[in-house]
């Protein structure tokens, strides 16, 4: 197991708008294609935070696969546009790692959750009342713009709670 280098940091809540899915892990590709209708359609978010960063948040609330915002942050003033979605993210504190271009992303999610077994102080945060069918129930994910959707690099940051 490699070792990662990773923080744990708390970040502020914020705002996001864009296009939500949910499906079975095979229908996957139908995400895909979700993620960049959202990537195409950034013009339409005129007060994005930074339009040059999608954000991924993944919530794994079904037994078969999970559900899918794939936003931008955006500031108060933002109108939602039509068959966009807003969700607001509370303040965390998160586990931030660095998934690097050429290396498997099942190897750095497998890692990832190796690290939260091993470490004393703190697990994945859920939702009071909401039933998670994953050992990392949330999963945030940040997109730089120009990335290769082959061969992706990203940053991965999964909320934490205390134990």
């Amino acid at each position: 197991m490699e070792k990662l280098d990773y923080k744990v940091t708390d970040l502020p809540g914020y705002r996001a708008i864009g296009l939500k899915w949910e499906g079975a892990y095979s229908e996957v590709a139908g995400l895909k294609e979700m993620i960049q209708k959202m990537s195409n359609r950034v013009s339409e978010l005129e007060h994005a935070v930074n339009p040059k960063e999608q954000l991924g948040l993944s919530y794994h609330l079904r037994p078969d696969g999970f559900v899918h915002y794939s936003v931008y942050e955006v500031s108060p003033e933002q109108e939602i546009p039509a068959g966009m979605e807003e969700i607001n993210v509370s303040p965390m504190t998160y586990f931030c790692v660095h998934h690097p271009k050429g290396k498997d992303i099942g190897h750095t999610y497998t890692a990832i959750y190796h690290w939260m077994k091993e470490n004393g102080e703190y697990t994945p945060f859920t939702e009071a009342g909401t039933k998670y069918y994953d050992d990392l129930p949330i999963k945030h994910e940040r997109y730089p713009y120009k990335r290769d959707l082959k061969d992706p690099h990203f940053d991965i940051l999964i909320p934490l709670t205390k134990k």
